[in-house]
């Protein structure tokens, strides 16, 4: 049994702390490694270290910053597969989830070797007379990352490879349920040519998160998480003088209306919903079918297609290429919750038309599987419809209009993203232009956007107003240095 150890100034360290959490397999229970809590101390040694180097990284030619990035999208297009299959391992999501979470990863790299282009400044000459004004976007410290644990790998390349190619050091810390998928990537970017101490690496738990909120050599902090621990970090950041980007919950609607393509809108749906056993924050868990008749063949052909997800184990040999597959929720607890909020829904009155309770694959039975989940007869207001149940659980609701539709959707706490099935122009403009989300799909069902596009929320989706990945995370991790100059003729 591995313990898994820190990396920290280039080097590989095992950790102070004697305490550890287990590493589980959440479809099988079984154990794969453990991971150290470590201590505020080490945290604040791998915040010095990358202090340290930020000196001579900062003076580094960007052109020269994004060629350990080349390396390293080399590397992780070489392993994709091995890492993938770790990832499934410690998350419990299925192969083709984890191969397309692998592909954004690495989109986002190759997005970041465009530097040198992404962080030119702007200039205007003449801005009066004899003065010229200048804006360069100069790299500014040390930054740190909370993964959460549902995408180990994606989202922390929605930050790192843009963070590096800035010319920022960087700190960031796993989630301990998943820590070895950004663990074995950590051995790429060691691969990489990096100057040691650019990127480090600490494992563990609040104490390792408050010593990167705290440190005051630590310019910035990006998370994604509950909505609740956004606002933490936030009021934390905040106080302490730190940028932060904090993203939270979502509650995702898909609306349909009477035109669209049910053919071809049903199957979208279902892997929108129960893509990562639900445990996405871009996963629809809200369906608003507007009218009587859209509405009541949403919720037949919407219960019957969901039938056709096989949850199991995505290891195990014959599920491999199963493309209807859903693994385990994360934990024990997640499971638990998930229940706990089935249970509240039957009280509130909604219909419970698809269990997914009491679902066992053969050769898990200790696992923390929940098989799809639908209500029917939901009424905006409901806990289940306000509440992010973060699994395979989907609310039905109907409405009598577009407009009806978009209200539903602005009344909700959420704004993460939202999408609308229609052939209609008009509708679709409508729904664009009005809908309070920061993220929005026509025909589409996870409204996700390419990693050269911006990706984030609004509402209580988003505790910051810069987004992640692409040119708008640029200014994140630059500081925009306002130059006016003029020089008087030599006599």
């Amino acid at each position: 049994m591995i313990t898994l150890k820190n990396y920290i100034n280039g080097q590989w360290r095992e950790s102070a702390s004697r305490e550890t959490v287990d590493v589980a397999n959440p479809s099988t229970r079984e154990i794969l490694a453990r991971n150290p809590l470590s201590t505020a101390e080490e945290t604040n040694e791998a915040i010095r270290a990358a202090s340290a180097a930020f000196a001579g990284w900062r003076q580094t030619p960007a052109s020269a910053r994004v060629l350990p990035l080349y390396k390293l999208t080399e590397l992780i297009r070489e392993h994709q597969q091995e890492i993938a299959r770790i990832l499934v391992a410690e998350m419990g999501k299925s192969m083709a989830d984890a191969e397309a979470e692998m592909k954004r990863a690495l989109e986002n790299c190759e997005a970041a070797c465009g530097m040198p282009i992404l962080q030119q400044g702007d200039k205007l000459i003449g801005c009066s007379y004899g003065i010229d004004g200048e804006v360069i976007r100069m790299p500014i410290g040390v930054f740190t990352m909370i993964a959460p644990f549902n995408f180990p790998a994606m989202v922390p390349f929605w930050f790192i490879p843009y963070a590096l190619a800035t010319g920022n050091t960087y700190v960031i810390k796993p989630s301990p349920r998943v820590p070895m998928t950004m663990g074995r990537l950590t051995e790429l970017i060691d691969q990489s040519g990096f100057p040691s101490g650019v990127f480090n690496l600490v494992n563990g738990d609040k104490a390792v998160a408050n010593a990167l909120m705290e440190h005051p050599e630590v310019k910035g902090v990006s998370m994604v998480g509950s909505t609740a621990t956004c606002r933490i970090v936030a009021e934390k950041c905040a106080q302490n003088n730190k940028r932060f980007q904090a993203m939270g919950g979502a509650k995702n609607h898909l609306v349909i209306m009477p035109d669209a393509k049910m053919d071809q809108v049903i199957r979208n749906m279902t892997t929108s919903c129960y893509g990562c056993a639900g445990q996405r924050c871009m996963a629809s868990s809200a369906i608003v079918a507007v009218g009587d008749e859209i509405y009541k063949q949403t919720c037949e052909r919407f219960i019957e297609d969901s039938k056709n997800v096989i949850a199991g184990n995505p290891l195990d040999p014959k599920n491999i290429n199963e493309p209807m597959l859903m693994g385990p929720v994360i934990s024990e607890k997640a499971k638990n919750f998930i229940h706990e909020m089935i249970e509240k829904g039957i009280e509130e009155g909604a219909t419970l038309a698809l269990d997914g309770r009491g679902v066992s694959p053969a050769g898990c039975e200790g696992g923390y599987f929940v098989g799809p989940t639908v209500f029917t007869d939901v009424k905006p207001g409901m806990e289940i419809h306000k509440t992010e149940i973060f699994g395979p659980v989907v609310v039905i609701l109907k409405a009598d209009s577009l407009e009806e539709a978009i209200r539903i959707i602005n009344d909700h706490q959420y704004g993460n993203g939202a999408s609308i099935y229609t052939q209609n122009g008009f509708y679709a403009r409508e729904f664009k232009l009005n809908v309070e989300c920061g993220m929005i799909g026509v025909n589409v069902g996870i409204p996700a956007p390419v990693a050269y596009l911006p990706f984030g929320g609004m509402k209580a989706s988003q505790f910051s107003h810069i987004k992640a990945q692409g040119r708008a995370v640029v200014n994140f991790f630059t500081e925009e240095r306002i130059v006016t100059e003029r020089y008087w003729p030599e006599k």
